[in-house]
């Protein structure tokens, strides 16, 4: 819709125009609805189109409808600058959808619905709540203003009654008008069609709300009450209650033989008629009532109209509303400490009493005594009392009270690493001990210790959870004794060789090897050896409270070889073999002999036969050789030259 931007100053001079052109409405009572619009209700900003033949108008999703559109929303908002923003529809309900009607350019019909099952010569009303959505801004004179025709016609057509609104202007604040009109049915007529036709053209301005359209009988003023006609408003008991109620009523003028019926209504099911109570006062008599809501009306007809439910009469409901009695709830066992503050709270109601050990009736919640003694230990009770007035059963809770404890625990302890100790505790009957690392257990009085290293623990000792003393327990750690021998050494006999031992640990009361041949000193961490054989020697080190630990180290004492460089392999029994002293005690030695071309002519791993002076079995000349021993111990290797002679 193409809209005009109005000069400030010119809207500020038109917000005092008002206008408001009344409505036909009855004045009296009113029946159940024939036509009931309310446009239904949903989470949902933009409800689903009418069914078909209700308007002429085309339905849109968009909240925003444009000119000779329609659509269903429970709030209006962010459209136009001339628009009010209406949070909910005419009852308040935020999911209450209203019908928004953005005019056609030429005056239309934009609702349209049929009334049927009606009496002859009873009188109706037709009726509906308008607002115009322009604000005070679109009062200019280039804006048009909804212009709204009610028309009840009979099925051929005859109309049977109209009512013209006029202008709806628009107002400062986005406020909801009833209008209608209301008619007498001729007496061969049971069935109408009512319509509500725009006559002002859309395109700037001309835009409304819609919501409640109702078709209705309209009769004499029916007024009832609870003994009184002043007593009118919603009565409150509480569940279990005995009610008793006289109803009485008071019916206008209007109806030449009006029968009356009272109705009742159980938690908004629908209104039933109660038998035989057709006076003008009813006794209301329920034992020990259920929660729910109860309401009644006393509904009046023209003769025998009473029994036709479009053409009766009714006062508004008389309601008694029966309120659940509230559940308290409170914990079922409250522990406390003396000297501390007892909290006690409920739930499940609007106040509470609260009765108990030597304590007058009390009104908190929660309850709180302090300090706490001995006395206040025993039964509590508490009766919750709804916001309508209605108590709970009584709900009890017990109260303990713990005295205070002393704790006591085992002294320090000294343990070696990787051993473990018992720590004691006592004085109550729950135990926190913290850290709670190197612990078995860290909630019991005597846990197993095992720390890695010196450990402070405190322990918490309480009475059913109030923590009323702690103690600590020191745990030493004790390095335990190490020892290291250091590597293995390699000698030649005759050698020395010093061991390079070293030890660690707490308490360290002595430490020797063993055994001590061939030691200078056998209890330094460095004595010299000179063994003249292999041995093994081991380093013991001794803690006074944590054992003792070794550590041992190889000695290997090699033998000297000697080579001889002269041999006579001449058959007389005499040096007639290479013996090279020692070389036997080298398994795994490699021997090589070479002429003096470099020409290998022996080779031996080990020396466990001496050689002979052959080659491959043929006996070598005299001569000079040359020799290389590998030992294999990671010493050089012996070389030097060989003669051999004939």
């Amino acid at each position: 819709m193409k809209r005009l931007v109005l000069n400030l100053l010119l809207a500020a001079l038109l917000l005092t125009i008002t206008f408001d052109a009344g409505a036909q409405t009855c004045t009296g009572s009113l029946g159940d609805p024939v036509i009931n619009q309310t446009f239904g209700s949903g989470a949902s900003t933009v409800g689903p189109p009418l069914a078909p033949g209700i308007t002429t108008f085309t339905y849109t999703s968009n909240v925003c409808a444009e000119d000779g559109q329609y659509t269903l929303l429970n709030a209006s908002s962010g459209c136009h600058f001339d628009w009010h923003n209406v949070p909910h529809d005419h009852t308040g309900d935020k999911n209450g959808y209203m019908m928004l009607i953005n005019a056609s350019y030429a005056p239309s019909i934009f609702f349209t619905q049929k009334a049927n099952g009606l009496c002859p010569s009873t009188t109706y009303e037709f009726s509906a709540y308008i607002m115009n959505i322009g604000t005070l801004v679109s009062a200019g004179s280039n804006y048009t203003h909804p212009d709204i025709t009610f028309t009840v016609q009979a099925n051929d057509g005859t109309v049977l009654a109209t009512y013209n609104t006029g202008t709806i202007m628009p107002t400062a604040n986005p406020d909801w008008t009833k209008y209608g009109t209301y008619f007498v049915t001729p007496a061969n007529v049971t069935d109408v069609i009512v319509t509500m036709t725009n006559n002002a053209p859309g395109g700037m301005g001309n835009d409304l709300l819609l919501d409640d359209i109702a078709f209705r009988a309209c009769g004499p003023i029916v007024q009832t009450g609870f003994g009184s006609l002043a007593a009118n408003g919603d009565q409150d008991i509480c569940e279990g209650s005995d009610a008793a109620y006289t109803l009485t009523s008071s019916v206008g003028s209007g109806y030449t033989d009006p029968l009356l019926q009272w109705q009742f209504n159980k938690n908004n099911t629908g209104w039933t008629n109660i038998a035989g109570e057709t006076n003008a006062t009813y006794s209301v008599s329920i034992p020990n009532t259920a929660a729910g809501t109860y309401q009644y009306r006393l509904s009046v007809g023209e003769g025998q109209n009473i029994n036709a439910p479009s053409c009766f009469v009714s006062s508004s409901p008389l309601t008694i509303h029966v309120n659940p009695l509230p559940v308290a709830s409170v914990a079922p066992v409250q522990t406390v400490c003396i000297g501390d503050v007892l909290t006690i709270t409920a739930s499940g109601g609007a106040t509470y009493t609260w009765t108990g050990p030597g304590l007058p009736p009390r009104t908190q919640n929660p309850l709180v005594i302090s300090p706490v003694s001995e006395a206040t230990a025993g039964t509590y009770t508490v009766v919750a009392t709804s916001e309508k007035g209605c108590p709970s059963a009584p709900v009890q809770t017990l109260v303990k009270v713990q005295p205070k404890v002393t704790a006591t625990v085992s002294g320090d302890i000294t343990i070696c690493a990787g051993t473990s100790a018992m720590l004691t505790a006592s004085g109550g009957l729950y135990y926190q001990w913290t850290p709670s690392v190197g612990l078995d257990h860290d909630n019991i009085a005597s846990p197993l210790a095992s720390p890695a290293q010196t450990t402070t623990y405190t322990v918490k000792v309480s009475n059913d959870g109030c923590y009323d003393d702690t103690k600590t327990v020191t745990v030493t750690v004790s390095n335990n004794p190490t020892a290291d021998a250091g590597k293995n050494k390699e000698i030649f006999e005759g050698q020395s060789v010093k061991l390079t031992g070293s030890i660690s640990g707490d308490n360290i009361t002595s430490f020797y090897w063993s055994p001590s041949d061939f030691l200078d000193n056998p209890y330094s961490l460095t004595p010299v050896a000179t063994p003249n054989r292999d041995i093994t020697y081991t380093l013991n080190v001794v803690s006074g409270n944590c054992g003792q630990a070794t550590s041992s180290v190889f000695v290997r004492v090699y033998k000297k070889v000697t080579v001889p460089n002269t041999f006579t392999p001449n058959g007389d029994g005499v040096n007639d073999l290479w013996n090279i002293e020692a070389l036997v005690t080298y398994p795994e030695s490699l021997t090589t002999v070479y002429t003096r071309s470099g020409q290998e002519v022996y080779r031996s791993i080990g020396y466990a036969k001496p050689w002979d002076g052959t080659s491959k079995g043929t006996q070598l000349p005299q001569g000079t050789y040359y020799y290389v021993i590998d030992l294999k111990n990671g010493q050089p290797k012996l070389s030097g030259w060989l003669l051999i002679i004939r």
